[in-house]
């Protein structure tokens, strides 16, 4: 039987009594023996095109493929270019330019997620969840730098975490940090390594302790190593590195298997929200540029479709219609206000939340969002910087001024170049009729052009001038990045 689809139209530091306030419960809140758990998971670089019922014809998920059945399939779920500032929208609900978080972060920079942000885990643990980060970070320079925040600043009683990839590669890591402390050498492979950790934290919560569990795997990210019985399954793939990157989407797929297992034997599945996505579209200029972003033009690092529209799945039993297909526009910065909402906490009141509360699409209802969905990617690689989208439509738009080349440091003047620059040359599209961005209606669509105009215009001044001047840091002589690609 086809699927039956759901459309529906978008409209679109902190002291312990702050805290308090902003954790207080509404008076509309569940009990606290119902409130419903939280697992959001977070691949690195899986592209919208990479798994079965995106597209692919070749990778094998069946784990994803089952659950996909149990699930709301997200059509028009969005992250932002980049690695970094993607995990800070996250966390935040807030534009990452807020925070200071203006590209990905490499090793040794003193770029950090600031103390004065409010995480949803901040807010979700004064509540009186439980909460766990495991996988990859890459919201600091360095774990060890009691001057620069990890985890356990932002929220997160517990966690197992990388500062951006695992080194030398998904195979036997040794940069991992438990609550603070270096681990040392590991053995296996990085997506069971980060399965085992959430598994072992699952099985010893409290019974009918709610809890906010964060998995943020590392693969298929660079530098990528696959166990052998995951490369066998791909034998007629044209390339070794091809059948490489297949296998490694399998083994991630594999590992959240295991961790889905555990978990429906352990909670009562229809109290339990599960988010499966990723931090931003396939890599394309790497050693395993065989990533895809399914129909959408570009990949990583780019604001066209490919570059930031990325696979999503929302699992809720009761609440969320299962293997059902949802078209509303949604982001990362979406969650924040929709995990409060569902909590029965508010988000912090003293400051911009960017993102929206979701929870209408649970009744098939589009949500209201104060502001439109808005990207902005200095060192974007694609032409165009700044994007916006307001129902159908998207706005792209050049910036004047000096182009900032992609980079993980912050060179002498290059923040007054980022203020001083203005939108220039604007690309329009109707995602509804063109999802590939194939025809610039720019010309032929004047009066459109001018309502997006007016609604980017106010959002990008107000970035501009946001966030923190970072102290100067540039990749020292001889420095190779964690990761090929610059490690984004």
């Amino acid at each position: 039987m086809p699927e039956r689809r759901i459309f529906l139209i978008a409209n679109f530091s902190i002291g312990l009594l702050a805290i308090a306030i902003i954790a207080a419960p509404l008076a509309q809140a569940a009990t606290a023996d119902r409130r419903p758990n939280f697992v959001v998971v977070l691949c690195d670089d899986l592209g919208y095109g990479d798994l079965g019922f995106f597209g692919s014809q070749v990778i094998q998920s069946p784990n994803l493929d089952r659950f996909r059945q149990q699930s709301l399939k997200l059509n028009a779920f969005y992250a932002t270019p980049c690695c970094s500032p993607s995990r800070a929208w996250l966390l935040t609900g807030r534009m990452p330019y807020r925070a200071g978080i203006y590209d990905w972060i490499a090793e040794g920079s003193p770029v950090n997620l600031p103390r004065s942000e409010i995480s949803i885990a901040t807010l979700l643990r004064a509540a009186g969840y439980a909460t766990c980060h495991v996988g990859k970070w890459h919201l600091n320079g360095r774990m060890d730098d009691p001057q620069q925040t990890t985890p356990g600043d932002h929220g997160f009683e517990h966690w197992f975490a990388t500062q951006n990839v695992a080194e030398p590669s998904h195979h036997n890591p040794v940069n991992f940090y438990r609550n603070g402390r270096p681990v040392g050498p590991l053995t296996g492979y990085a997506a069971d390594l980060v399965a085992d950790e959430a598994i072992a934290w699952l099985e010893h919560l409290p019974a009918g302790k709610p809890f906010c569990l964060f998995v943020w795997f590392h693969e298929p990210h660079e530098f990528i190593a696959t166990a052998p019985e995951y490369l066998r399954l791909y034998p007629h793939v044209d390339k070794p590195e091809r059948a490489e990157y297949y296998g490694n989407i399998t083994q991630m797929d594999a590992a959240f298997g295991r961790l889905i297992q555990v978990l429906d034997r352990r909670q009562p599945t229809d109290n339990t929200l599960v988010l499966f996505t990723s931090d931003n579209g396939p890599a394309n200029r790497t050693k395993h540029p065989y990533g895809s972003s399914g129909p959408f033009r570009g990949a990583k690092g780019e604001l066209y479709e490919g570059g930031i529209r990325v696979p999503g799945l929302l699992r809720f039993p009761g609440r969320v219609a299962a293997g059902q297909q949802c078209d509303e526009p949604l982001s990362l910065a979406d969650v924040l206000p929709t995990l409060c909402k569902l909590a029965g906490t508010a988000p912090p009141a003293d400051r911009a939340i960017d993102g929206a509360d979701f929870t209408p699409i649970f009744a098939g209802r589009g949500i209201e969002r104060q502001r439109p969905l808005y990207w902005q990617y200095n060192r974007a690689f694609s032409p165009n910087k700044v994007a916006l989208r307001s129902g159908d439509w998207k706005l792209l738009a050049r910036l004047t001024g000096p182009e900032l080349k992609p980079a993980a440091g912050q060179r002498p003047g290059e923040l007054e170049i980022q203020r001083s620059a203005e939108l220039s040359t604007f690309e329009l599209y109707n995602l509804a009729d063109d999802p590939a961005e194939t025809t610039d209606l720019a010309t032929s669509q004047p009066a459109q052009l001018a309502r997006m105009l007016a609604l980017v215009k106010p959002i990008y001044h107000e970035m501009r001038a946001a966030g923190p001047d970072w102290p100067a840091w540039t990749r020292p002589k001889g420095w190779r990045p964690a990761g090929s690609e610059g490690a984004r």
